[in-house]
């Protein structure tokens, strides 16, 4: 049997899952109870045009209903075993397996990946099991994951008033929310018309016998009977959880109380999670009545929706992924325990999610997952258009931006009888109240909007009043006249609002996972046509979204964008004999200021090339997929603070002060300059940032010398470091690449020129362009010698370049992509970007620091784009013309 040879990290076992229920779906629904199939046919959108539930609703349907019915409700992980050797359930069926390329095979997953493969992943799936099944589904947000929820509810209590003494089945319900906010939301589950989603022959009879209990405060209680079923309660885990005794006990408190004895053996764990506050006895221990109650109904199913309230290390406690627990798995393993006294059980918690990934790895108890790309591209969300602010825009000219963009576009167009909202998200109250609020009452009097149309939500009684509050749950009727919605903290899950057609966000939030989580509260859709969702964010943090878009919901390139090839596979490479050594100088420089006469005239480089850069636009993009991009210029539109002659020249004078330089110096040498004081003040008023960016650095110059201390040596350098002289053993490495990007020693292709390349045996190429540049130059002369050196990056080379990083100002490694040695000993350091890079800030002061170290070396350096190099037609004159052409030679 073979073995595998490097262990996935990130097996989906979910999609092997669905693959096998697609390929044996007729049989595997001849299992069903006749009643599930008439509840599955009911449903089926494409058996019924009527059908209420979304195909992706009814996909996660349709899985969990193969969990309980066909995987007899049980662990994922006691599903992979049988899946994998194709044993238990699985038995008799054709388990087909998948390479690492996606390819069918009628191999099994042991044929295919070997024991060693299906022991990692049988650990990692196993390692977090509970004494209960733990499934998630992950839904992105809007898809309508509390509908999905109600359904599911409603098919178990239908199989379990039929089937009553099949413990598979849910008699009873409850629903766990994170936080007040998506508490109401779960509202939906009462008022939902069943009938929507339960054939009509059996809607009646769950009308008649659910029974609903909502705790929305800490004065609910729970009026289920003991051992009765078919209860729905919907809380969240502060309002379960046991809780330390604050008062001594009544007389009719003990009377009631339960047994003391059993305490430690059923809640015995919440001693840890108390900690410091752990009773010393369990007398002191106050069970918690709601818990007392829940605990004393058969069969329950737990359902936790928007567990993706929380990301990283807290949404693995919540889902039970990691080694601590959080309150809400505690509770429910706790809940498990207490219903096991009982010799009843948690038949099952599940899980509802927007994202099947933590930390960027696949969760191992995904049963189901449906993404946001999927959601977009099928209509089932809003159409986003981001717009994010770039340049030199400050927080009023963006608020004063957005709004005008927002009311342009939607006003008052109503759609279901509801005005469209924005919602404005300020990272303080302090900020709110003290800055937007004021900012935008400004903005909407210009725009001749009336001020009351403004809401405030930032979940403090001093400034959010009761009314607000239930003018924030009617925000999606239409009766409410609320469009901009001002809030703190509101961005996270559970805020339903279908007529919520815009967000904005400047500041930079505390937590970045907010960006994401806030902006994509838009993208409900609305109406029977796809409408647009836009996304008002700052530069900043629009970078942070694309971000967190990648690790959530890994909308990558290869996914939103097109294919670049098959998945990425690991290379172990090896360094090629003999070392390549190069003798290069290196210098090293201090700098001190000397003061100096002030020259006559002063000349301030503010040409249009040099203003172009404190210029503000607006860029619009139609979708999450499109690299295309309009852009408008709003600079004259911008707020900048209004200078003087005065004031400009006491606000220049303040750098100074230390240098004793007094301000009727720069007077006299502003009046002197070029152009004058007038043409500063226009230039300034225009962008402020021109001040401190031209001006002052300008007059630095003019009245400092600096001077330069340092020192100029040899060293040799390695371009691959690690080699063992005593035994001559080449050090090796690991890489990751796709295959079409991936040149090796090897390669029949590269059988000629072989020795004129690889001091690796395989090159891993970033881009397709750094392969066609590689390809070319080994077609020019055959004494020439090109080697990537942009590969190790990561201290295996001393082949490197330092230079100031443009932010932070630290001395950071840059390493050319490649080392060009031509036959009459002239060495090229050459750089492949994207043009749309040549400007970057980094990408800049790389090229400045490899320009200075490629001069004191007589070397070349130059920055390709593949448009420099896609004219070479012959071998031999294409790099000599290009070369002299680019005052390369």
């Amino acid at each position: 049997m073979p073995k595998a040879k490097s262990i996935r990290q990130d097996f989906a076992f979910f999609q092997a899952l669905q693959n096998f229920y697609a390929d044996n779906k007729g049989t595997i629904r001849r299992r069903y109870k006749l009643l599930t199939r008439q509840i599955l046919d009911f449903n089926d959108p494409e058996l019924r045009a009527d059908a209420f539930l979304r195909q992706p609703q009814f996909e996660a349907l349709e899985a969990y209903v193969f969990l309980k019915e066909f995987g007899n409700n049980s662990h994922v992980h006691e599903l992979f075993r049988d899946w994998a050797k194709n044993e238990g359930l699985f038995h008799g069926f054709q388990t087909t397996g998948s390479d690492k390329k996606g390819q069918g095979s009628f191999l099994g997953f042991l044929e295919l990946e070997g024991d060693e493969q299906y022991e990692e992943i049988f650990a990692r799936i196993s390692e977090r099991a509970r004494s209960y099944p733990n499934f998630i589904f992950a839904l992105t947000m809007g898809l309508g994951k509390t509908i999905l929820m109600a359904t599911c509810i409603f098919y178990e209590f239908l199989l379990a008033n039929k089937f009553g003494k099949d413990d598979r089945f849910c008699k009873n319900a409850l629903v766990f929310a994170p936080d007040k906010t998506v508490l109401q939301s779960l509202k939906e589950i009462q008022t939902f018309d069943l009938g929507l989603v339960v054939p009509p022959e059996y809607a009646n009879f769950l009308r008649s016998n659910l029974k609903f209990h909502f705790l929305d405060d800490t004065a609910s209680t729970i009026g289920a009977q003991d051992g009765s079923s078919f209860n729905v309660i919907i809380s969240n885990t502060q309002k379960i959880i046991l809780k330390r005794r604050k008062a001594e006990q009544s007389s009719t408190d003990k009377l009631f109380a339960e047994r003391r004895d059993s305490l430690s053996e059923v809640y015995g764990e919440l001693y840890e999670m108390l900690g410091e506050d752990a009773p010393e006895t369990d007398a002191d221990l106050a069970v918690n009545a709601r818990f007392q109650r829940i605990a004393r109904l058969p069969q329950l199913g737990i359902y936790v929706d928007e567990a993706h309230h929380s990301m990283g290390a807290s949404l693995e406690k919540d889902l039970g992924q990691a080694n601590q627990t959080s309150a809400l798995r505690t509770t429910i393993d706790e809940l498990a325990k207490a219903l096991e006294v009982r010799k009843t059980s948690v038949v099952g918690c599940y899980n509802f999610t927007g994202t099947p990934y933590v930390k960027d790895r696949i969760m191992p108890e995904v049963v189901y997952a449906y993404g946001l790309k999927a959601a977009i591209d099928n209509k089932y969300l809003k159409q986003p258009e981001f717009v994010d602010y770039s340049g030199n825009v400050k927080s009023k000219d963006f608020l004063r931006e957005l709004v005008t963009d927002f009311w342009t576009n939607e006003g008052e167009k109503r759609r279901e009888g509801m005005l469209p909202k924005l919602a404005i998200f300020a990272s303080t109250i302090e900020e709110l109240t003290g800055e937007l609020r004021p900012a935008l009452e400004q903005v909407m009097g210009t725009l001749g909007i009336p001020t009351s149309r403004i809401l405030v939500n930032v979940g403090d009684p001093k400034h959010t009043t009761a009314e607000e509050i239930r003018e924030f749950n009617r925000l999606d009727t239409p009766e409410s006249e609320k469009q901009f919605i001002l809030l703190v903290g509101k961005g996270r899950e559970g805020w339903n609002c279908r007529s919520l057609f815009g967000v904005a966000l400047y500041r930079k939030p505390k937590s970045k996972i907010f960006v994401l989580q806030s902006t994509m509260r838009c993208l409900r859709s609305i109406g029977d046509i796809q409408e647009t969702g836009r996304i008002y964010l700052s530069e900043e943090n629009m970078e942070i979204l694309e971000n967190e878009l990648q690790q959530n919901f890994r909308v990558t390139s290869d996914e939103i964008g097109p294919k670049a090839g098959e998945e990425s596979e690991v290379y172990e490479v090896r360094a090629v004999p003999p070392p390549i050594v190069l003798t290069m100088k290196r210098r090293r420089e201090l700098f001190k200021t000397k003061r100096k006469d002030p020259p006559d005239t002063i000349t301030f480089d503010l040409s249009e090339e040099v203003m172009e850069r404190y210029r503000a636009g607006i860029r619009r993009r139609s979708n999450i997929t499109s690299q295309a991009a309009t852009t408008e210029d709003i600079t004259e539109r911008l707020e900048n603070r209004t200078f003087t002659q005065f004031t400009l020249v006491g606000e220049i004078a303040r750098y100074f002060a230390g240098d004793k330089i007094s301000p009727f110096e720069v007077e006299d040498l502003l009046e002197r300059a070029s152009p004058a004081t007038d043409g500063l003040v226009e230039a300034v008023n225009t962008a402020n940032d021109v001040l401190y960016d031209v001006i002052i650095p300008t007059l630095f110059r003019a009245l400092f010398d600096i001077e330069s201390f340092g020192n100029e040596s040899e060293e040799e350098v390695e371009l691959v470091k690690g080699y063992n002289s005593s035994t001559n053993r080449a050090p090796t490495f690991q890489f990751k690449a796709k295959s079409h990007l991936v040149a090796g020693r090897d390669y029949p292709e590269y059988s000629k020129v072989k020795d004129r390349t690889f001091h690796l045996d395989h090159y891993c190429f970033d881009s397709k362009p750094e392969v066609d540049f590689f390809k070319r130059v080994l077609k020019l002369e055959a004494d020439d010698r090109i080697y990537f050196t942009g590969m190790l990056t990561h201290g295996q080379s001393g082949f490197r370049v330092n230079y100031i990083h443009p932010d932070s100002h630290t001395v950071c490694n840059y390493y050319p992509d490649f080392l060009v040695m031509r036959r009459n000993g002239e060495i090229y350091l050459i750089e492949v970007k994207a043009k749309w890079q040549e400007d970057d800030a980094v990408v800049v002061a790389k090229k400045e620091s490899a320009e200075q170290l490629a001069s004191d070396n007589r070397f070349h350096y130059a920055m390709l784009t593949e448009s420099d190099f896609s004219g070479f037609l012959r071998a031999d004159d294409g790099w000599k013309d290009y070369a002299r052409s680019e005052n390369l030679t």
